[in-house]
């Protein structure tokens, strides 16, 4: 199996110059995904287009064929047959790569390139979002930064020995600039991975940021290679709750059903998809707050879910009311084998567990990219997950029309997971977010 280097950070930080040195020490091929952004940008200007026009720049992408080659000089980038390495390294080109790469038919146009390549070979691959989205599941990842006025220095010195006429603070301006613009684009922004190991290489020289890099890189893979792949700890169906706690949980249902039906023009589809026992895991995209309540409105088994610890300090009342429906607290960086724990314990009791794969509620309606802890959870227990798909227009509120549809069970033994092995995880999680989204854009085209 291929090791993959997810390696980000902002504009300057020095993530080129530093993987292709750990590249090369490493025996590692090094890809850097900036390049193919600034050629993109190269090709849009040179045909008198605007970079920040998303029509002329996707009108473009059809005459556009970029290739990598590797010298003993290093990777060079290759527009239409022509060698552009050096033109690309301009500031007029960085910010118009900025600009392209917003666009989400040019991350599109690019990303199948940069996963065969991840594929294929050990690979040390930076950018701005290659932990989040382009290797999502690279086996190490890395954010590289330094300060605002580091990288204008690192900069301004870089242009000045290349006999440029430039200003510094011309060129700290263009940073900030840079920052704000990948930092809060709506497609893929610059984001350190929520398990990344952050190197801040403000005040080191050259030498021991590459040391700290390739040391980053060994310990992870070390660290990887010696996971243990979680044993199979099958849950035996069934309502094992407590009487009591059943009859109490049915009359809070019926009530909130009361309310929820008064205040939303609400509608659930898909019912005959739902078991009538527990232990089942419903996993759903995210709109709001309210999604764990619209989910166990319509079945009358128990339902358990996670919930962020700072919840269970909002105030008693909330609280309180957040614990009746079944949630549990998971602490930010802390929830992986607490959680999943957890989540095994509620299936074990026979309550329902209700999951969110996208970790994050999306404002748009959008379904975004999922994680593998759902999956994980799953095949651990060996138990169905009904995908759920929650839409409805702009956020809650009275009278909105809000549909809940139940999609058929995803039985993990049935497609081929018995274990826990990682690619038996990707399976399962890839088949829970296709029909989660299918479920989704199925309600939008009713709506």
């Amino acid at each position: 199996m291929s090791i993959n280097v997810a390696l980000d950070g902002p504009s300057g930080a020095g993530k080129s110059t530093i993987a292709k040195a750990a590249a090369q020490k490493l025996k590692y091929l090094y890809v850097d995904t900036g390049a193919m952004y600034r050629a993109v940008a190269l090709y849009v200007l040179s045909c008198g287009k605007k970079t920040d026009n998303a029509q002329e720049v996707i009108s473009a992408l059809k005459n556009i064929e970029i290739s990598l080659i590797h010298t003993d000089e290093g990777q060079r980038i290759i527009l239409n047959g022509e060698d552009v390495s050096d033109k690309i390294r301009t500031p007029e080109i960085s910010m118009a790569a900025s600009q392209v790469s917003s666009i989400p038919e040019t991350r599109e146009f690019l990303l199948s390139l940069q996963k065969n390549l991840a594929r294929e070979n050990n690979v040390i691959m930076d950018g701005r979002d290659i932990g989040t989205v382009v290797l999502p599941d690279a086996q190490v990842k890395i954010f590289l930064t330094a300060s605002c006025e580091e990288r204008a220095k690192r900069r301004y010195k870089e242009l000045v020995e290349r006999g440029e006429n430039v200003v510094y603070d011309d060129i700290l301006r263009d940073i900030e600039q840079r920052d704000y613009n990948d930092i809060h684009r709506e497609i893929a922004p610059l984001k350190k991975a929520e398990d990344a190991v952050e190197i801040d290489t403000t005040g080191i020289c050259f030498e021991k940021a590459v040391s700290k890099v390739i040391w980053t890189i060994k310990d992870s893979v070390a660290k990887f290679s010696r996971r243990e792949i979680p044993a199979v700890r099958p849950v035996k169906k069934g309502n094992k709750t407590p009487l009591w706690k059943r009859i109490a949980h049915e009359f809070l249902r019926l009530v909130a059903k009361a309310i929820y039906h008064i205040y939303l023009d609400l509608h659930f589809e898909g019912l005959e998809n739902v078991p009538k026992d527990g232990s089942n895991i419903f996993a759903s995209n995210h709109r709001s707050y309210t999604d764990p309540i619209l989910i166990s409105l319509k079945p009358k088994v128990m339902f358990s879910f996670m919930a962020k610890e700072e919840l269970f300090k909002k105030n008693i009342f909330f609280t309180a009311v957040i614990k009746i429906f079944g949630a549990f607290p998971v602490a930010r960086g802390k929830g992986g084998a607490e959680a999943v724990d957890m989540s095994l314990e509620r299936l074990n009791k026979g309550y329902n567990l209700v999951i969110f794969p996208e970790g994050t509620r999306s404002r748009d309606g959008r379904v975004l990219k999922g994680k593998t802890g759902v999956a994980l959870v799953a095949a651990m227990a060996q138990v169905p997950v009904i995908p759920v798909g929650i839409v409805f227009e702009g956020n809650i509120k009275f009278r909105r029309k809000v549909t809940v549809r139940f999609g058929k069970p995803i039985i993990p033994k049935e497609i081929g997971v018995d274990d826990c092995s990682s690619k038996k995880l990707r399976i399962l999680r890839n088949e829970i977010m296709a029909s989660i989204t299918e479920l989704v854009e199925e309600n939008v085209n009713k709506l």
